[in-house]
C-alpha cells in the first residue's frame, strides 16, 4: 500500500509504502520526475538521485518504506552534492554525510513510533540549517512545466544557454531540455491517469501528438501507453514518484 501527504517542508512530499511479503513479483517502476528523495528502507538511509528512465525496485519485498520527495532542484542543497553526481543511482546516504551522523539517525528513525515523521523531521532540521534553494531554480521548473522552450525560460531567469544547461546538471541532474521532456511526460501521464483520451493528454501537455506521447513513454518509462494505464490503475501501483530502492 502506497500513502502520501505534503510535507511541512515547502514543495516536498512525504510517502510511505509497506510492501507485502511475497506481493507482485514486478514492481511498480519509478518514473523520471526531475525529483530526488531522502529514503528510510527497512533500517538504511539512503538517497535516490535524479532518474533519466524508469528504475524497478527490488529488494523490498516485506519491507517498510517511507521517503521525503523534494521539489525538483531543492535536494541538491540539502545533500550537499550536485544533483548530477547522483543520477540514475540510490547511495547510502553515509556515503555523503558523516557516518557517525547518520548512525545516530538511523538509531532515531529506527526507534521511532512513525519513521516517516521522524525522517521528515530530519528534512526539516537539515534545510533550516542549509537555508532555502535558489529562486532561480523554481522560476527554471516552472517555465519549463508551463510548457515555455529551453530558450524562452533561460531568458525569462536571466541566464545565457550554457549558464542554465550548467546551472540545471547542478540541480536537477540534467540539462533543462531533459528536464522539459521529463515534466511533460509527467503533465501528460497525470491527465491519463485522470481518465482524458491519450491523444487530448497528449496536446494538451504539449506533445505533437499522441504518437509522440507514446514514444516519450516507452523512451522516459520503458512501458506502452496501455502497460502504464494497466499499472496506475491496479490497487498495487504507486504515484511515479515513491522511489523505493534496492
Amino acid at each position: 500500500m502506497y500513502e502520501e501527504r505534503a510535507s511541512r517542508l515547502e514543495g516536498a512530499v512525504v510517502w510511505t509504502r509497506t510492501v507485502t511479503a511475497g506481493g507482485r513479483s514486478t514492481p511498480y517502476p519509478v518514473l523520471p520526475d526531475g525529483c530526488m528523495d531522502l529514503l528510510w528502507i527497512g533500517d538504511r538511509l539512503l538517497v535516490a538521485g535524479p532518474d533519466t528512465h524508469a528504475y524497478a525496485p527490488e529488494g523490498i519485498d516485506g519491507l517498510y518504506c517511507a521517503g521525503v520527495r523534494f521539489a525538483p532542484g531543492a535536494a541538491p542543497a540539502f545533500l550537499g552534492v550536485p544533483a548530477h553526481e547522483l543520477r540514475d543511482l540510490r547511495v547510502e546516504l553515509a556515503d555523503l554525510w558523516s557516518p557517525a551522523e547518520v548512525r545516530g539517525l538511523t538509531g532515531r528513525l529506527a526507534s521511532a513510533d512513525d519513521p516517516a515523521e521522524a525522517l521528515e523531521a530530519v528534512a526539516l532540521g537539515r534545510a533550516a540549517a542549509v537555508g532555502p534553494p535558489d529562486p532561480l531554480l523554481r522560476a527554471v521548473v516552472d517555465g519549463l512545466n508551463a510548457g515555455h522552450t529551453v530558450a524562452a525560460t533561460a531568458d525569462a531567469v536571466g541566464l545565457g544557454a550554457r549558464q542554465l544547461h550548467r546551472r540545471s546538471l547542478d540541480a536537477f541532474g540534467y540539462g533543462p531540455k531533459t528536464l522539459a521532456r521529463v515534466l511533460r511526460l509527467q503533465r501528460a501521464l497525470a491527465l491519463v491517469r485522470a481518465g482524458e483520451p491519450y491523444a487530448a493528454a497528449a496536446l494538451a501537455a504539449g506533445c505533437a501528438d499522441q504518437a509522440h506521447l507514446a514514444r516519450e513513454t516507452r523512451d522516459l518509462a520503458g512501458l506502452t501507453l496501455g502497460a502504464y494505464v494497466a499499472l496506475a490503475n491496479s490497487e498495487t501501483s504507486q504515484p511515479s514518484g515513491s522511489r523505493t530502492t534496492a
